[in-house]
């Protein structure tokens, strides 16, 4: 699972679309001074999905029928195409192909979206790429076969090993394909992730507890935790379920963080744990405020000039977004950040890093100066919630607990 990536404020637009800006529109002076463009990620939406989960809020369409897929990756490159200026030059960090549920594309489909993004796309040597996968699209040999089309690092929504939050969940899979889904994993990737939510319907603190050892037994290099929130326009929006007590949800994680740091896993970041080695690139690139284009239906993107930090964000139905990409129009909102809107947006994310950020780097990522959160460290240090020098800031425990009180000390009042 990827991560929604905050727009402080954007204009509709999906009825008309933005279009591509030429490039010297977002070359020409402005009020920020960048010194160096940050790391690049592609990130690429695949938005289809076998069923839509009362819980989920992502861009995700439940498929009916056979997916079109090549005119969707026609879709993909001409939308890849026509972005191209504005990362010229630039080299790709790390790939991250997420939904949906990605994996309902056949391997021959993934091989060729990477061979089509390779020939058209700088990637580091090592740069890693992630496939999204549902255990219940999980067939023998296929996630050998996403292996050989040049996926290195699969991410697997198991969400729970237990049947009846499962059911509860709405997921098309059960306990015996995730165990299934997982070890064929291991033997086909040399790192993956595992997504696992907590606080579920009925579920108690001995109910996560089994879920976590089951997981750990796997000794997966990377764990993604969750805890189940109802968010609006669901299922569980309409039709609420009954979910464990605030007091109860705290006992979980710090149960979780517990089990994770004696199997020798690290909370480098305030939902992932990793063994040394395993932190998920394409993620804390997000988390680092580096920039990453987003192609596909309803992805975002977050693009640095010398003068201006800028974000897009793709037409959101599929039909609709292969449409305006071979079109030549696939950008539904197009939203420069404003000077006011970066400190937060730079905070949202960096805040979330157990190690925190170097004071450089706000100033490198968002062209501000120090003076711009110099009175939010001041106060997040007097209640306790960040400890800092003259290198760096990073979260207390408190903070670590109290993150969201944290970030909201750098938003500016006026957009309050």
């Amino acid at each position: 699972m990827t991560f929604p990536i905050p727009v402080v404020s954007a204009p509709p637009g999906e009825e008309t679309g933005a279009g591509l800006k030429d490039i010297q529109h977002y070359m020409r002076d402005g009020t920020l001074q960048l010194s160096a463009l940050p790391p690049l990620s592609l990130y690429v939406h695949l938005p289809w999905c076998l069923k839509k989960c009362p819980y989920c809020d992502f861009n995700s369409h439940e498929a009916q029928g056979e997916l079109p897929e090549q005119r969707y990756l026609d879709a993909l490159m001409t939308d890849l195409e026509a972005s191209l200026p504005l990362i010229w030059g630039r080299t790709v960090h790390s790939i991250f192909i997420g939904g949906g549920t990605p994996s309902l594309f056949s391997p021959q489909a993934i091989d060729r979206l990477l061979g089509d993004i390779r020939a058209r796309l700088r990637l580091e040597p090592d740069c890693e790429i992630t496939l999204e996968a549902n255990p219940g699209t999980f067939e023998k040999h296929r996630f050998r076969a996403f292996r050989s089309a040049g996926v290195t690092r699969l991410s697997i929504g198991v969400q729970s090993f237990d049947d009846r939050h499962l059911k509860a969940l709405g997921r098309v899979h059960d306990r015996a394909q995730a165990l299934a889904a997982v070890e064929e994993a291991a033997q086909a990737f040399d790192t993956f992730n595992l997504d696992i939510m907590y606080a579920l319907p009925g579920q108690t603190l001995e109910n996560l507890e089994q879920d976590m050892r089951q997981a750990l037994a796997l000794q997966p290099p990377h764990i993604s935790i969750y805890h189940l929130t109802v968010e609006p326009n669901t299922y569980f929006a309409k039709y609420p379920p009954a979910l464990p007590e605030e007091d109860i949800a705290y006992a979980m994680l710090d149960r979780i963080t517990e089990l994770t740091g004696v199997a020798g896993m690290d909370r480098y970041e305030v939902s992932a744990y990793a063994r040394p080695g395993h932190r998920c690139l394409h993620n804390l690139n997000y988390w680092k405020f580096g920039d990453y284009l987003g192609i596909g239906a309803g992805a975002h993107s977050k693009l640095s000039f010398a003068h201006r930090v800028v974000r897009q964000v793709r037409f959101r139905e599929p039909r609709l977004y292969m449409d305006k990409a071979l079109a030549g129009t696939p950008v539904a909102q197009d939203h420069e950040v404003s000077r006011a809107e970066l400190p937060l947006e730079f905070m949202l994310n960096a805040l979330r890093l157990r190690e925190g950020f170097k004071l450089q780097d706000f100033s490198d990522r968002t062209g501000l100066p120090l003076t711009a959160i110099q009175a939010g460290l001041d106060e997040a240090e007097r209640k306790g919630l960040i400890e800092r020098d003259l290198v760096r800031v990073k979260p207390t425990e408190r903070g670590f607990d109290f993150l969201n009180d944290l970030q909201m000390l750098f938003l500016d009042p006026d957009q309050s």
